[in-house]
């Protein structure tokens, strides 16, 4: 039997995944498939998907046997009481690299101080020597596949890591925090803090004013995961005292960011325009067509979503 397969997202999409699908699928062994845009929801075997697609409404797709996000984050349809059926959530290598790349660059900006040279040539010689990387604590909050990612990165380059997550986890070479106690002792040791949690209603405006009190004075914050994250009001407040040294922003609460947003002007803060990682169309469509192949074999899904934490 043919396997239906429904592709949901914004119209620029379809051209961009249509053959990389189609090729990844071919290669994965699944040879007899519809891949389209338009099919009737009763005939439909998966939901290939972005959030912000057409398909908003789960309830006429009774034969779907699974819904593939094409995004990292499933904050935008985890939530959704329609969806019964069984989510996942985009792992990819592309995605993958892609972030890594961002944090270590951001990272290693910071620790060498690169913008008093990029931005501060006065013709005075002021030769300040930057620590070493094992001289420097890096903290991430959040070690799923990301953190853990940029995490054993940033410790073959030297630096000292501390990663917190909700549970407890253990990552070579990285000072593994967990739980409201280990959130304390994580920020108060971060030097420069790299924010990977997904968006929850316990993650909200994690980075309070209470929680940005407990960094170190001058500490830096990188934030490619979920601009919720962070109290917006809380952080300009401590960047205007100098409690925090920098903030350099890549997601936030309304994307694009607003022209009148203060973020735009403040010296002490970089926005990126959510650059951080993109789901790559030949990457991403690997890990889809892999999924499709496990479904039709009865095996465990990838990266399956657990609805009660979120993502």
């Amino acid at each position: 039997m043919t396997i239906q397969i429904l592709f949901s997202a914004k119209p620029h999409r379809w051209p961009q995944y249509e053959g990389p699908l189609a090729h990844a699928l071919v290669k994965a062994g699944i040879t007899d498939f519809n891949l389209a845009c338009d099919i009737e929801p009763d005939q439909v075997d998966y939901i290939v998907m972005a959030p912000n697609g057409p398909v908003q409404d789960f309830a006429p797709y009774t034969r779907c046997k699974a819904v593939l996000n094409l995004w990292a984050g499933v904050e935008g349809i985890i939530d959704n009481p329609t969806l019964t059926q069984p989510l996942a959530r985009m792992v990819d290598h592309g995605l993958t690299r892609g972030m890594i790349e961002w944090v270590t660059a951001h990272v290693l900006r910071h620790h060498l101080g690169m913008d008093a040279h990029i931005h501060g040539q006065d013709g005075v010689w002021r030769k300040d020597i930057p620590p070493l990387a094992q001289e420097r604590t890096v903290t991430i909050l959040g070690m799923g596949e990301l953190g853990a990612a940029c995490a054993d990165m940033l410790v073959q380059l030297g630096f000292d890591v501390t990663g917190w997550s909700r549970s407890a986890k253990n990552i070579t070479g990285v000072r593994c925090l967990h739980g409201d106690d280990g959130l304390a002792a994580a920020l108060g040791a971060a030097e420069i803090l790299v924010l990977l949690l997904p968006k929850t209603p316990e993650t909200e405006n994690l980075l309070n004013t209470a929680r940005l009190a407990q960094l170190p004075k001058g500490a830096v914050i990188i934030n490619p995961g979920r601009g919720p994250l962070i109290d917006d009001d809380a952080l300009l407040e401590a960047l205007d005292t100098g409690h925090i040294g920098h903030a350099t922003l890549d997601v936030f609460r309304t994307e694009p960011l607003p022209r009148e947003h203060p973020y735009w002007a403040h010296p002490s803060v970089t926005v990126t325009p959510h650059i951080a990682s993109e789901t790559r169309d030949d990457t991403a469509s690997q890990v889809i067509a892999e999924n499709i192949r496990r479904s039709e074999a009865s095996d465990a899904l990838l990266h399956l979503v657990d609805p009660k934490l979120g993502y």
